[in-house]
């Protein structure tokens, strides 16, 4: 375990007391007894089926007839047993399972073959599954499997005998109060509320059950407004979790419609400020900029969410709630992470990348982060969330944020939450005719080597060069220790592109997959070219490379850096770089 402060410690402390009480009672509530059926107000039929936004193949369905099951990046072959009954070859396979949002699949093939299949599985989890499963009943999988089975209800229960009809609606009943009672116990962040939206959908869509729609829409609304900043981002800074919940937000929001009611003000109000995010943080290309845990963008969704997206204006240059930055000229775009860590509850998937940013010219990628993989994530995680993992400047090769890596903690809480990190980020934004300038600072590395490191970017208003410059000072004092005052800045390149260091040791040549030819100088440092890997690839992991100046903080306090196309390096408002001594000419 990472050494923590007194502080740190207290909180960790009372955030593993939440962890284990959550643990406890979870186990309490979902024994049988307690969910047993004792209301009279029991549901009789579905109301209303809310569409189901993601993506479906119907080539999927003749795999699940044939009993394979591919979740997570695993694959199960049942060979005529239930999947339910077959040992998981790991947790998020299980939660997949478990989930049933792959009834889908199923509803895209639209045969009867699949709708008997369809009926059969659920008949099979109904039967083998009334004990209390630790992932098949964990909060976060019981909301998905309710919000499953209520979009999917046309494809289970058309048909169906009303011995079935029966069975599924008491199991469903269940569910939605075992989730009521256990919505609290949900991890903080995307999961709880998720958690809170199914018990919303269930209100609304299951007959005799208007008495729970003003308590939902409450939960909702609070939760809305506690998890979805003022510009729009999610309190985690993951891109990915805006997609993962306007896939439910917006099919949520046509219920309330559908049920002849207004749908409550913090649900429309969050859609509306979400939309502009997915905007932000997209690329020439689509992609999604990688931080704070964002894997590979689910283009098709994407699209599919943007479509409801009725204003269509231009995404935001400036999030301060979120943390982040967007620079953009001439099809330039530069996105930075300029926020500190987010609080310790929903920290499991954040990353050390303070002052990170990617690069992308058009529909180039450039400059880009590790990022984490769409299946497989739990053994690239811990590598993933280092600051080394960032285009970003590290510290004699720590992160600039630490992480409870204690293996009994990790399975108490479904992870490892971020223990310290930077207090204190800066930012200052001007823009000029000539060009936008932005002006950083963190003080991740102060206690443990007494460095506050400034990066300074500004793109020029052509959208042709961007310059940079990182700059390390002392936090206490007048000097950094002389043992610990070994940095790397880091450049991760999309494994598009393709690097070759120039004869002078100080650039590279960087060629674009449309011919298009950049240069990247660091002027009198030396620029290494290293293996990486780019962890987001729609296929899985794929090798690039990274550029890489070293030094040592006492002897070179500053390093300057510029991205340009090959005919206009050189030349700019920059002009010819200073000797080590001499005035900066990137303003700070």
């Amino acid at each position: 375990m990472a050494r923590v402060s007194v502080a740190e410690g207290t909180r960790l402390s009372v955030f593993l007391a939440r962890g284990l009480l959550g643990r406890v009672t979870s186990r309490v509530t979902a024994h049988p007894i307690v969910n047993w059926p004792f209301s009279f107000a029991k549901a009789d039929r579905i109301v209303v089926a809310p569409q189901d936004l993601r993506t479906s193949d119907a080539t999927r369905a003749s795999e699940i007839y044939a009993g394979r099951f591919a979740f997570a990046g695993k694959v199960v072959t049942c060979d005529s047993r239930s999947p339910f009954e077959m040992a998981p070859p790991s947790e998020d396979w299980a939660a997949a399972l478990f989930g049933f949002s792959w009834l889908r699949h199923l509803r895209a093939a639209q045969s009867g073959i699949t709708r008997a299949n369809a009926r059969a599985l659920v008949d099979e989890w109904i039967t083998l599954n009334r004990s209390h499963d630790p992932i098949a009943w964990r909060a976060d999988v019981v909301a998905r499997r309710v919000m499953s089975w209520l979009s999917q209800a046309p494809l289970v229960l058309d048909d169906a005998d009303a011995q079935f009809y029966r069975r599924f609606l008491r199991s469903l009943t269940r569910q939605v109060r075992h989730l009521r009672h256990t919505v609290w116990q949900a991890r903080d962040g995307v999961a709880r509320l998720q958690a809170t939206i199914a018990l919303a959908y269930a209100a609304l869509c299951m007959a005799r059950q208007q008495r729970h729609i003003r308590a939902a829409s409450k939960r909702l609304s609070d939760e809305l407004a506690r998890q979805i900043l003022p510009d729009g981002g999610h309190i985690s800074r993951n891109p990915g979790a805006l997609i993962e919940l306007l896939v439910d937000l917006l099919p949520l929001r046509s219920v309330f419609t559908a049920r002849n009611l207004v749908p409550p003000p913090a649900l429309l109000n969050a859609i509306d400020r979400m939309m502009p995010m997915l905007r932000f943080f997209r690329h020439g290309d689509g992609n999604f900029a990688l931080f704070n845990g964002m894997g590979p963008t689910p283009t098709d969704l994407l699209t599919t969410v943007l479509a409801y997206d009725d204003a269509r204006g231009a995404p935001l240059a400036n999030a301060p709630h979120s943390g982040y930055q967007r620079l953009e000229s001439a099809g330039t775009l530069v996105l930075m992470d300029a926020g500190r860590p987010p609080p310790m509850a929903v920290s499991q998937e954040a990353h050390a990348g303070c002052l990170s940013f990617e690069l992308s010219t058009k529909q180039n990628r450039i400059v880009v982060n590790c990022g984490l993989p769409v299946a497989g994530r739990e053994g690239w995680r811990q590598v993933a969330r280092t600051t080394a993992a960032h285009s970003a400047v590290t510290f004699n090769d720590t992160s600039s944020c630490r992480f409870i890596e204690s293996g009994p903690i990790k399975r108490m809480l479904y992870g490892t939450p971020m223990i310290a990190g930077p207090r204190e980020v800066a930012v200052d934004r001007e823009e000029q005719a000539d060009a936008i300038t932005l002006r950083t600072s963190h003080d991740g590395y102060a206690d443990i080597f007494n460095v506050i490191h400034q990066r300074v970017l500004m793109l020029a208003a052509d959208g042709r060069r961007l310059d940079g410059e990182d700059l390390f000072t002392p936090a206490r004092g007048v000097l950094i220790p002389a043992d610990r005052d070994q940095f790397a800045v880091r450049f991760h390149l999309h494994p598009s592109v393709k690097a070759n260091r120039l004869s002078d040791g100080h650039s590279a040549m960087l060629a674009m997959p449309n011919k298009e030819v950049w240069t990247f100088s660091a002027y009198e440092d030396r620029v290494d070219i290293e293996e990486s890997v780019y962890l987001a690839g729609a296929d899985g992991p794929r090798r690039t490379v990274q550029l890489v100046i070293y030094g040592r903080a006492r002897n070179t306090m500053r390093v300057q850096w510029t991205f340009a196309p090959h005919a206009v390096q050189g030349t700019g408002p920059a002009g010819p770089r200073r000797g080590r001594d001499d005035e900066p000419q990137l303003p700070l």
